[in-house]
């Protein structure tokens, strides 16, 4: 029996594949949309691809269980809660998938969501009664749990999931041998927990030892204490968890087709019906001249987490991009289900050139430009785009706190007759703030350039901690 883990940074996302060479039978556990790697794997020792196992429906991405039932006929395979608008195999509570050496036995474990199923994986080569490890999806992750709020939206409380996760970690999970490998769905920088490991893998007996949520407490401090202090989830989270049970497009054609090269008075004529123009450069790139009314992304940090935040995934999209990078932007709005992609400006910003009257520019400010232009008679307004928790760590004295998922609402509070700087921690995010203000008509924004981390690095402390009379908070 091989496992293999493949991990995609930018999502924190684990997906699995488990193989036996006796009987060249594979099956792909929580796989990524874009389903190559998995197929590439499978050609390298044979295999064929029987079925593909959703520990649940994920929130944050896309997976790739339609994809590989197309390209390999494999059956879709989900706990008995699961209910699809396409064909699937129900598993029950410790039912048995067995093929050669492997034994794979479905656990139900809701907590995380009511569906949500962890997976003992049997290697019988080496042991029939102790399993080789466990894939939890997002019921344990590497010094965390999977938070239990994310289902209000469909009546399903908090306290009710995590009352659940209670009695699936305690009573199915925690009877698991201490030795037994624990493979989550996520890492650290997933918004699926808030306390998550960098390491990817780890033994039940040391998450026995060392994860808070596993520690002797009451069910009903367990549920304050996984409830407590999340992030807030991003507003696609809803969108792709209802695509996860829905049939819907395979990633190859939406990419197919969505990689159309536009001339700029065809996006131009798409902008003006509403179509969102999304700029993937980097935030200099952007800062240096870009289309009026687009918004900058850029491909080089969490694209996905903030498209999916700041986009409408029911809009058009067209796509600003450095030639030779349309692709990577398409694929990777289609990891998360944004898929109503026109096209791409075709030859980049260079189209642009003979039309400066429709480029925008941004004014970017240093720390130390800031620090004078803060001791002026007119002080500019300084608005700080990061979350809450981060602005409360550390601001600068008398910034407002508006984080960027609830800019767009909270622009009108901002004084149009006032100089604005705005920042975040290093520059990626308020790039973003930049164009959503631009949209609301406040052009002469200022970006601070390198963000906090820079303002720390030239004074090297925050100018202020925690609350005061000067400062607001609109991230609620």
């Amino acid at each position: 029996m091989i496992v293999k883990q493949f991990y995609l940074s930018c999502l924190a996302h684990a997906s699995y594949m488990i193989g036996d060479n006796k009987t060249s039978t594979a099956v792909v556990v929580d796989p990524q949309r874009d389903v190559e790697q998995y197929l590439q794997e499978a050609r390298r020792h044979d295999w064929k691809i029987r079925y593909v196992f959703l520990t649940h429906f994920h929130a944050d991405f896309l997976a790739g269980h339609l994809e590989l039932q197309r390209q390999t006929g494999a059956e879709i395979c989900l706990g008995a809660k699961a209910k699809t608008d396409f064909p699937i195999r129900n598993f029950q509570d410790k039912e048995v998938l067995e093929f050669g050496s492997v034994r794979i036995q479905v656990l139900e474990t809701p907590g995380h969501t009511p569906e949500s199923i962890s997976l003992a994986v049997y290697d019988l080569s080496r042991s029939a009664d102790h399993p080789h490890c466990v894939l939890t999806g997002d019921t344990l992750f590497i010094g965390d749990v999977g938070r239990p709020d994310l289902m209000a939206s469909i009546g399903v409380t908090a306290e009710e999931l995590g009352g659940q996760l209670f009695d699936s970690l305690r009573n199915t999970l925690m009877r698991l041998p201490d030795e037994t490998l624990v493979y989550p769905a996520h890492g650290a920088g997933s918004m699926c927990g808030k306390n998550l490991s960098n390491d990817t893998v780890s033994t039940l007996g040391r998450q026995r030892w060392e994860n808070y949520a596993l520690q002797p407490m009451t069910k009903e401090k367990f549920v304050e204490l996984v409830t407590a202090d999340q992030p807030e989830a991003p507003s696609y989270f809803g969108y792709d968890a209802k695509m996860n049970r829905e049939q819907h497009p395979i990633l190859d054609d939406v990419v197919r087709n969505s990689l159309t090269p536009l001339s700029l008075q065809v996006v131009l004529d798409h902008q003006k019906k509403g179509a969102q123009v999304l700029d993937v450069r980097n935030a200099v790139e952007y800062a240096g001249g870009h289309l009026k009314g687009s918004l900058n992304i850029g491909l080089g940090g969490k694209f996905a987490t903030w498209a999916g935040t700041v986009l409408d995934p029911k809009r058009s999209i067209l796509i600003i991009a450095e030639p030779g990078y349309e692709k990577e932007a398409i694929q990777r709005l289609g990891r998360i289900g944004f898929d109503r992609v026109l096209g791409y400006l075709n030859g980049g910003m260079q189209s642009l050139e003979v039309n400066p009257d429709i480029i925008q520019k941004v004014q970017r400010i240093s720390a130390q430009g800031l620090a004078e232009l803060l001791t002026t008679s007119q002080p500019p307004m300084v608005v700080d785009v990061r979350s809450e928790k981060e602005w409360q760590s550390g601001h600068i004295d008398r910034s407002i706190n508006i984080p960027l998922p609830h800019l767009a609402e909270h622009v009108h509070d901002i004084p149009a007759d006032t100089p604005v700087v705005v920042h975040c921690a290093s520059g990626y995010r308020s790039s973003t703030a930049i164009g959503i203000l631009e949209q609301a008509g406040r052009d002469q924004a200022m970006d601070l350039v390198g963000g906090h981390d820079a303002w720390l690095t030239t004074w090297g402390h925050p100018r202020h901690k925690g609350q005061s009379e000067a400062t607001t908070s609109c991230g609620k």
